[in-house]
């Protein structure tokens, strides 16, 4: 298989792209380093492209060196035919492979091989080839054996039909064609083991659906279901249908001695190995299927999540809720810097509201705090009520923001948050996590294990190696798109920089805290374990202000500082003019084809120096839409049918999005509600999580805690 022109095929790309991509990842570039400043070698293939074909890349590897490992045990047993290892070597998944290669795998006893011991793979052969002219009781009897417990004809038929339907059950092109009809034409059916158990999937209590039909989110909640032991879960085939085909196959000739006992081998064979094989293989397909687009999903989601823009400038002051531990505080000034934690009891069962109103307006006057950023875990909503009721005793404008804590326990549990915060407990570590993840989402989520931050859909289902990757390749995409700090960035945001591993990242910062400030990004090579490869792929995405050299504050790699003075040279400026930006570089710079042939560079990266030298350092973050900051309160009873809202997506889903509205009840949108404008595949192609939206109450169940909305207005 020429693995470059199926990839190229797949993705619609040219082979010599395909081959350029690979040859760059085989010298050990990173995908966000091959994206950002290889494109004139790739054509401008963008990360998700590149994503892919690195995917796509590994899987067809695995499949040769298997192919490789089939042939290879085949051979061994004598048993390989050219006709055969061509099959093999056309192969195109693991699946067909793996069929071609069931004959012969070495197998546990079976009732098959037993037969074989007992000697009765000629009378096998016998009813197989359909030529004999005697009952087959009485072709039979040639192969009793006492020595080998074959004392009945029967008992000498039974095993030769064992042999057969083993043989039935290990062809290829069998299982090829009941695999495609029964996904065709099959039916899923889930039933309750308890009809009277209330749970969370009673719309699977009594639930069919055709194979081809079933949504990703139903096969995983029907997973799960089984998997708790409330539902029963069966694949319906078209049996008969199945069973002609079988016969067709099997049966050659009209033999009234032989057809009887071959249509009851046939039976057998599908009903005891072929079906529940593919039953199982079916619904591993179907499961895949379903992750790989909740893994998208989730993908997707936490993309937005991170991409949300700083809320720079601001003194935050971090509150997580609780009732009986009481509230804990942290104050962080506009860098991240935590200036002073408190523990607060305004919640039940202390229920000191107004020592804890003057505790924190004593902590906004003396830290000049513009902003509480509040939990939004147990006893959030207290919390809001008391934070309300203060902020309309203040005399200066403070606003406050619920933010979703997902995944801070998890952060002030682990080594790192101990590393970071040693004098800390678990509490007050959360609290400085929901105050920094509002003004730098990025730089704090990141230090959360990608899958707890809770943007996902039946995460804990999936393969965990399968999501934990996807979601790191995510991660590692968001912080090389924004580019990080040199001199503030923590280890575990220096860790997803192309190039960095975890003991660089370490390094980095030891380095920086032995020497002081970085003031040039070839400073980076002095640092333990960085050698030239790790900086070429690294340095493009460190950014350092105030340096030696302004470009060291752009994304511009140093291998093109000497093409980027060129340029400003060329157009009569100078390094020092581009600190505030050059703005309207891009006009002057209309023939960039001769001017990149002048410099000496591709037009692609001439093009990115110039976007860089216009707004050097820019935030691609500050395009994204900026949170809902509030200073009043909602019920979910003050809720009325018809109001219109203005939310935040907190989720996307396969069957819509739930939406902040500020009642600590996220409100779902269903699909259907989405939009009127057009038919939509998947809620993603309307929304994004982080979105502002405009939406209208449909209903409230305050019992339930439902809330159903629209965005058609």
């Amino acid at each position: 298989m020429d693995i470059n022109k199926k990839i190229a095929e797949e993705l619609k790309i040219k082979v010599w792209q395909v081959e350029a991509v690979v040859n760059l990842i085989e010298e050990g570039c990173t995908i966000p380093f091959i994206a950002r400043y290889r494109k004139e070698q790739h054509g401008s293939l963008d990360d998700e492209q590149l994503r892919n074909l690195d995917e796509r890349l590994t899987y067809l590897r695995n499949l040769e060196e298997r192919k490789e490992t089939v042939l290879a045990s085949i051979e061994e047993q004598g048993k390989l035919t050219e006709e055969l290892q061509q099959k093999i070597m056309e192969a195109q998944t693991q699946v067909v492979l793996e069929d071609l290669y069931r004959p012969y795998r070495p197998k546990r006893r079976t009732r098959a091989t037993i037969a074989k011991e007992k000697g009765l793979e000629g009378l096998a052969n016998i009813l197989l080839l359909q030529m004999t002219e005697r009952p087959m009781e009485e072709e039979a009897e040639a192969f009793l054996n006492d020595e080998k417990e074959v004392n009945t004809p029967e008992e000498a038929l039974q095993g030769a039909m064992d042999i057969l339907a083993e043989s039935i059950a290990d062809e290829a092109d069998y299982r090829m064609v009941i695999r495609k009809r029964t996904m065709e034409q099959g039916v899923l059916h889930s039933q309750a083991k308890d009809e009277e158990a209330k749970t969370v999937y009673e719309n699977y209590y009594d639930f069919e659906s055709s194979l081809k039909k079933l949504s990703g989110y139903q096969v995983l909640a029907i997973n799960r279901g089984e998997k708790e032991k409330v539902l029963g879960v069966s694949i319906e085939a078209p049996e008969d249908e199945i069973l002609r085909y079988l016969n067709k196959q099997v049966i050659q000739k009209d033999n009234r001695n032989t057809t009887p006992w071959l249509e009851m081998t046939v039976a057998d064979s599908y009903k005891r190995l072929i079906a529940p094989a593919v039953e199982r293989e079916i619904r591993n397909s179907l499961t895949e299927t379903a992750e790989d687009g909740a893994i998208r999903v989730f993908g997707k989601n936490l993309q937005q999540l991170l991409m949300q823009p700083p809320i720079a400038g601001h003194v935050v002051l971090g509150w997580d809720p609780a009732f009986r531990t009481g509230c804990k505080l942290a104050v962080v000034d506009e860098t991240g810097k935590v200036m002073d934690t408190i523990v607060v009891y305004p919640t039940e069962p202390q229920k000191k509201i107004e020592e804890t109103k003057r505790i924190v307006k004593g902590l906004i006057e003396k830290y000049n705090i513009s902003l509480i950023s509040v939990g939004n875990g147990t006893a959030s909503r207290e919390s809001e009520q008391v934070i309300v009721e203060m902020l309309k005793e203040l005399n200066k404008p403070v606003q406050y923001i619920i933010v979703n804590e997902a995944g801070a326990s998890v952060y002030s549990a682990s080594k790192l948050a101990t590393e970071e915060f040693p004098e800390f407990d678990v509490g007050q570590r959360s609290a400085v996590s929901i105050a920094r993840r509002l003004q730098d989402p990025l730089a704090e989520l990141v230090k959360i294990e990608p899958k707890s931050i809770g943007v996902g859909q039946y995460q804990h289902d999936m393969n965990q190696k399968k999501l934990g990757e996807a979601l790191g390749n995510v991660v590692e995409d968001c912080v090389n798109h924004v580019g990080v700090d040199l001199n503030t960035a923590s280890a575990p945001l220096l860790e997803y920089v192309s190039g960095v591993s975890k003991a660089i990242a370490k390094n980095i910062v030891a380095y920086r805290e032995e020497h002081g400030r970085f003031k040039s990004r070839k400073e980076l090579l002095k640092v333990a374990k960085l050698g030239p490869k790790a900086f070429e792929q690294c340095a493009g995405f460190m950014r350092i202000s105030e340096g030696n050299n302004p470009l060291d504050a752009t994304s511009v790699h140093p291998e093109s500082y000497a093409a980027a003075e060129e340029l400003l040279h060329q157009l009569g400026y100078h390094l020092a003019d581009i600190g505030s930006g050059l703005t309207g570089l891009s006009l002057v710079t209309k023939d960039r084809k001769g001017l990149s042939a002048k410099i000496g560079i591709g037009e692609e990266t001439l093009d990115d120096i110039i976007k860089e030298l216009e707004k050097p350092g820019r935030d691609p973050r500050d395009e994204m839409p900026k949170p809902v900051l509030r200073t009043d309160v909602l019920d979910m009873k003050d809720l009325k049918e018809g109001m219109i809202l203005k939310g935040t997506v907190r989720n996307v889903i396969d069957f819509g999005a739930f939406v902040d509205i500020g009642v600590h009840q996220d409100g779902l949108v269903h699909i259907s509600k989405l939009t009127d404008k057009k038919f939509v595949k998947h809620p993603l192609d309307v929304v994004s999580v982080g979105d502002i939206v405009e939406v209208k109450v449909l209903s409230v169940d305050v019992s339930k805690k439902r809330i159903q909305l629209s965005m058609i207005l």
